[in-house]
C-alpha cells in the first residue's frame, strides 16, 4: 500500500474534524456532535465502490483502481468504524443519567472565609469526580455497543483472514467464498434499497430543503477535494497519485454513512439528499476536476 496516500487520507480527515470543531465552537450551534458527524460523512467519505473504481479506471487506467482500492480498505476498516463510534457516542451522551450534587443547605450561621474556601474546594473536587464518572460511563456504554455491533468484529475478522490468506496461501472452500460474496453484494444492494425507501417516504426529493442542500453539495464537491488537495501537498503526493487523491474526494457521498445516519436518526434527510444529487452530478463534477488537473 502507498503510505503517502494513507497519510494524505488521514490528514484530510483530521483537517476536516478540526475545522468543523472550530466552526461549531464559533457558531455555538446546538447538537454540535451531530453536525460534525454529518459534515464528516459528506466531505470525507466518498462513494468509492459503486462509482469510484469504474470512473477512476477510465480516467487513470489500472493504477487508479489499485490506489482507490486502498481508500476503500481504509474506509471499511478504519473510517466507517470511527464513524460508528461517533454515532454511538452521540447516542450515549443524551442518555447519560447521573445524580446531581445536591446544593448545600444554609445553616443560618455565619461561616468563616476558611470554611467557605474549604467547601468550594470540596464542591470543585466533587464536580471533577462526577465529570470523570460520566465520561467513564459513556465510554463503557459506547464500548459495549461497539463490541456487539457486527461491523466492528466483521472488519477485524476480515483483516485477520486476509493476512492469513495472503501470507500462507490458505484458501476457504469455494462454497464459503461464494456465500461471502453474495452477502457482500446483497449488503450493498440492501443499503441502496434502504436509501430508496427513505426517500420515498419524504414529501420532497430534496428532503432537507434548498439551503441545506447547497451546504451539503458544497461540503461534498468543494470542501472535501480542497482539504484533500491541501493534505496531498502537505504529504508530498505527486503525478497520478495526487490527481487520483483529489478526484476520488470529489466522488459523491457514500451510502454507508446514510445507513448509519438513518439508524441513529442523525440528519438522514441531509445525507439522503447528498447521495441522490451527488449521483446525478457526479460525472460532470469529476470530469471538471479531471480537466483542471490535466491542464
Amino acid at each position: 500500500m502507498s503510505l503517502k496516500l494513507i497519510y494524505a487520507d488521514l490528514v484530510q480527515k483530521l483537517l476536516a474534524f478540526l475545522a468543523l470543531i472550530a466552526i461549531i465552537k464559533i457558531s455555538a450551534k446546538g447538537g454540535g456532535l451531530k453536525w460534525i458527524i454529518t459534515s464528516l460523512s459528506l466531505s470525507t467519505l466518498p462513494n468509492t465502490l459503486i462509482l469510484g473504481i469504474p470512473l477512476m479506471k477510465a480516467m487513470y487506467n489500472d493504477e487508479a483502481s489499485v490506489l482507490l482500492t486502498q481508500i476503500i480498505v481504509l474506509q471499511s476498516l478504519v473510517w466507517y468504524n470511527l464513524l460508528l463510534f461517533l454515532h454511538e457516542l452521540d447516542a450515549a451522551i443524551p442518555q447519560r443519567t447521573m445524580p446531581q450534587t445536591p446544593p448545600s443547605q444554609a445553616t443560618g450561621e455565619m461561616e468563616s472565609s476558611e470554611e467557605v474556601e474549604s467547601k468550594e474546594e470540596e464542591e470543585s473536587e466533587d464536580r471533577r469526580t462526577e465529570r470523570k464518572v460520566k465520561i467513564l460511563v459513556i465510554v463503557m456504554t459506547v464500548g459495549k455497543k461497539l463490541m456487539r455491533n457486527p461491523n466492528t468484529y466483521a472488519t477485524l475478522i476480515g483483516l485477520i483472514w486476509a493476512t492469513i490468506h495472503f501470507r500462507w496461501g490458505v484458501h476457504m472452500p469455494e462454497v464459503v467464498n461464494r456465500s461471502i460474496e453474495i452477502l457482500s453484494n446483497g449488503g450493498l444492494g440492501m443499503a441502496t434499497f434502504s436509501l430508496g425507501l427513505f426517500m420515498a417516504t419524504q414529501s420532497s426529493i430534496i428532503a432537507c430543503g434548498p439551503r441545506m442542500t447547497m451546504v451539503a453539495l458544497a461540503l461534498k464537491f468543494l470542501v472535501g477535494p480542497a482539504l484533500m488537495a491541501l493534505a496531498s501537498v502537505m504529504i508530498g503526493l505527486r503525478n497520478t497519485m495526487f490527481k487520483v487523491a483529489i478526484v476520488q474526494a470529489a466522488l459523491p457521498q457514500g451510502i454507508v454513512p446514510f445507513v448509519f445516519a438513518k439508524e441513529y436518526n442523525v440528519n438522514p434527510a441531509i445525507l439522503s439528499t447528498g447521495v441522490l444529487l451527488g449521483m446525478l452530478i457526479a460525472l460532470p463534477v469529476t470530469l471538471t476536476y479531471y480537466v483542471i488537473l490535466e491542464l
